[in-house]
């Protein structure tokens, strides 16, 4: 148990940056599965409009750095191609 009082502090602000980063990973995973079902069932135009509106949330989440901008693209990347094969 911390007795400095930073140290408490900082345990107090970790709790809540857990809270919000992961509220932004499903947030970002949330995106992720709306261009994943669109690319299910075969539905180009509709993947298309789910890519676009995914790829702002996961450079936001580069930004804030909850996830790695290599994973960010290695995802892009790898959607972008599934989409295109449709």
């Amino acid at each position: 148990m911390a007795h400095h009082h930073s140290a408490k502090k900082r345990i107090r602000r970790n709790e809540r940056r857990r809270v919000i980063n992961r509220a932004r990973t499903g947030r970002i995973r949330t995106y992720l599965k709306n261009v994943e079902t669109a690319i299910g069932e075969g539905d180009k135009e509709a993947a298309q409009a789910a890519f676009r509106a995914a790829q702002p949330e996961l450079m936001r989440g580069v930004g804030k750095g909850v996830i790695a901008k290599n994973v960010m693209r290695r995802k892009l990347s790898r959607l972008s191609a599934r989409i295109k094969a449709l």
